[in-house]
């Protein structure tokens, strides 16, 4: 029997490829599965937002709980539209519910871990540790960063392990959200001393363009990216 659980998906920065990560986590999970975008920045620029190029991809459900206009962080955007965001709180009851009847909510930050989601101060760090001390016993926490193949990925890639860790929340991995095409020395010697500076397993690999595949493409290649087994049964 699939054991529930509640995915979130970080990245150590905005760019780094969250959304395909995610759609490649939904495209090979066992079971019903829904995809949770917390808040949603940017949209008056970009109508293709996260959670449709999830549905794109994969097939999977999507939901997106809070939507603002201009592409920055969510509590600056909030501020220059003039609105009040929900706190994270509101966010952890929603998934804990939501949690109840999928086998696996995937939850896509926004940007970095401490980027604020709220007005209130609350972060992705934040919306975390809470969803691990809300979910009830027989729901799973798991986290999974999304990293930069090229220079500077070692330092985002650690800073942000550390600061999961020092809330009590081991990572399930890590995920390379755009490998390119003729990776260079940089991205070679990365893609080794990733799992060794993080002590975590390299979980998968995205090739770069990956978002561009039609849907039947996408979910046949998918299990391929990923470079072990994970929890995904």
């Amino acid at each position: 029997m699939t054991r529930r659980r509640v995915v979130v998906v970080t990245g150590t920065d905005t760019g780094v490829g969250k959304t395909i990560a995610t759609a490649a986590l939904a495209a090979t999970a066992a079971g019903d599965v829904l995809v949770v975008k917390p808040v949603q920045t940017g949209i008056a620029d970009d109508p293709d937002r996260d959670v449709r190029v999830v549905e794109r991809l994969t097939g999977r459900s999507a939901e997106e709980f809070t939507a603002l206009d201009d592409p920055l962080a969510p509590d600056t955007a909030a501020r220059r539209e003039g609105v009040r965001i929900p706190p994270v709180a509101a966010y952890v009851d929603r998934v804990r519910a939501l949690s109840d009847h999928h086998d696996t909510v995937l939850v896509e930050g926004a940007g970095g871990l401490l980027v604020r989601l709220d007005t209130d101060g609350g972060t992705v760090l934040d919306l975390t540790s809470a969803l691990a001390a809300a979910l009830p016993d027989d729901v799973r926490l798991e986290v999974v960063v999304v990293c930069r193949a090229g220079l500077g990925t070692l330092n985002h890639t650690e800073l942000t392990v550390r600061a999961l860790r020092a809330r009590g929340l081991e990572p399930a991995g890590l995920v390379i959200g755009s490998w390119p095409a003729e990776p260079g020395l940089a991205e070679r010697c990365n893609r080794e001393d990733l799992p060794r500076v993080t002590g975590l397993p390299l979980l998968a690999v995205l090739p770069h363009g990956a978002g561009s595949l039609d849907r039947e493409q996408f979910v046949a290649a998918a299990p391929g990216w990923f470079t072990q087994r994970t929890n995904r049964a």
